[in-house]
């Protein structure tokens, strides 16, 4: 079932939350505070969800060429590896290694960070400005599966370039569409 990004969760203007994260890829902690740039671009994607993996090419692209741009990208993933094995750190790093991306894929194990970002779905995207506060929370771009509209990334790039710009990130903001997020089983559940 497709699950809508919820942006009043998280309302433009919040802060960054905090968090330091293992990279699937290097192993290494990648803490907020140290990713520097004009912006933060924070994709929540996962390996398995279809949604993601009819973008990944555009999030590649999106990814890469913001990095080449100064822009600080990281994907991040919290589905439950408990409940989702194809979605942990192993799997992960053979995807972002796969699609040659050139940003960290970051494990939120604990579901901390998705949580503090009130996200919902995947792919969702979130656009930081210097001041690492919530400028655009939406969509790649229309592109869904089945529905044959090419993947431009067009709404997210224009969000970036707008904040790179130093001008207001273009309204409406269309919410991501995609899997939900695939939380811990409560304690207890069967």
């Amino acid at each position: 079932m497709a699950v809508e990004g919820i942006a009043s969760r998280f309302p433009l203007g919040s802060p960054c939350p905090d968090f330091a994260l293992p990279d699937a890829v290097s192993s290494r902690i990648v803490r907020r505070d140290e990713l520097h740039g004009p912006a933060l671009l924070v994709i929540i994607a996962c390996n398995h969800c279809p949604y993601v993996v009819h973008v990944l090419d555009g999030i590649t692209a999106v990814g890469n060429d913001y990095v080449s741009r100064g822009v600080a990208v990281v994907a991040l993933n919290a589905n439950s590896e408990r409940t989702h094995p194809q979605d942990g750190p192993p799997h992960m790093k053979a995807l972002a290694e796969r699609m040659g991306w050139r940003f960290p894929f970051l494990f939120d194990a604990t579901q901390q960070t998705a949580r503090a970002l009130g996200a919902a779905c995947t792919p969702d995207f979130y656009v930081f400005d210097a001041q690492r506060k919530l400028v655009y929370h939406g969509q790649l771009d229309d592109a869904r599966p089945g529905n044959g509209k090419p993947v431009t990334g067009a709404d997210l790039r224009a969000a970036l370039d707008a904040v790179l710009a130093g001008r207001p990130v273009p309204q409406p903001q269309k919410p991501s569409l995609g899997c939900s997020i695939k939380w811990h089983p409560e304690p207890g559940a069967d």
